[in-house]
């Protein structure tokens, strides 16, 4: 069973998004993907953080700078417009399909096209070739996000990355369990959300039968 608490974070390092989730965050580069897919509303963890030029011009300042941080790589100064909203939300919505696949939860839509990005392979004086994000405006931040996918999936940690199983939530969390097998961003809130309704159906399917469950705790 997924444990899960709430936990603060420096507000130097803190993706914003995630963060009101009180989710456990991916590490390095990978929250920035995760943070994108926290920006969606819900209703008990706030409002959409792309609901306008204007929230999503602060939601992407903050995020880029948490990733420089983290990644050590400079980040650009991207300024959103009133027509980079379609493409970054539609660049959201493509992330939640290829993360619901990885966990079989299926949203629907079918094979995605392939993802049309520049990026940039910087060989270091260290002899290690870096993938690094090219690319303007949003080119630049789906060019940053496809790469974190791909380094993510070399390292062995893409499939960790999930949304919680609430429909009524679907925040994305980074599993931790042992063994990968965590399906709620929140045991004590989400999973026994879901488990109470379970309950409530299976009691109604039973019907009159005389056969009575305690609810679960």
């Amino acid at each position: 069973m997924l444990a899960c608490k709430r936990v603060k974070y420096p507000s130097a390092m803190s993706w914003k998004a995630s963060a009101r989730h009180g989710v456990r965050e991916a590490p390095a580069g990978l929250g920035l993907v995760q943070e994108l897919l926290n920006t969606r509303a819900t209703v008990t963890y706030g409002s959409d953080l792309l609901a306008t030029p204007d929230d999503a011009q602060h939601w992407l300042t903050d995020a880029l700078a948490v990733w420089s941080r983290f990644t050590g790589l400079p980040a650009p100064t991207l300024l959103l417009s009133s027509t980079d909203m379609r493409s970054l939300r539609r660049l959201r919505t493509t992330f939640e399909t290829v993360i619901a696949a990885g966990g079989r939860q299926a949203i629907g839509g079918g094979a995605l096209p392939p993802a049309d990005v520049p990026v940039s392979l910087v060989p270091g004086a260290d002899g290690w070739v870096r993938m690094v994000p090219a690319g303007r405006g949003t080119r630049w931040l789906a060019s940053a996000l496809w790469a974190e996918a791909l380094l993510a999936q070399q390292a062995g940690l893409w499939s960790r990355l999930k949304l919680c199983h609430n429909v009524d939530c679907r925040a994305a969390f980074f599993d931790t369990s042992r063994n990968n097998s965590g399906v709620w961003h929140d045991v004590s809130t989400c999973g026994n959300t879901a488990n109470l309704r379970a309950y409530r159906e299976r009691k109604r399917l039973m019907g009159n039968t005389g056969d009575h469950q305690r609810p679960p705790g």
